[in-house]
């Protein structure tokens, strides 16, 4: 196996937790459209969980790519 192998595995074990960590809105509804508020503002652990989550889907897609392309 290829180190982008592993660099993939580890970036989607890594996403598939920061997703899980998230949180959503106030209630299912809120998430459904139903209700709660429409803009939030992303403050102190969330935003940080976010940005991470952003950070490793860009490592997971490019490790991808680069293990197509090698």
């Amino acid at each position: 196996m290829s180190i982008y192998n592993y660099v993939t595995i580890g970036s989607m074990l890594v996403l598939s937790l920061l997703i899980l960590v998230q949180t959503r809105g106030a209630s299912l509804g809120a998430g459904l459209g139903s209700g709660g508020e429409v803009n939030t503002v992303r403050r102190g652990s969330d935003k940080t969980i976010h940005q991470l989550t952003i950070i490793t889907a860009f490592v997971f897609a490019g490790s991808l790519i680069l293990g197509i392309l090698a």
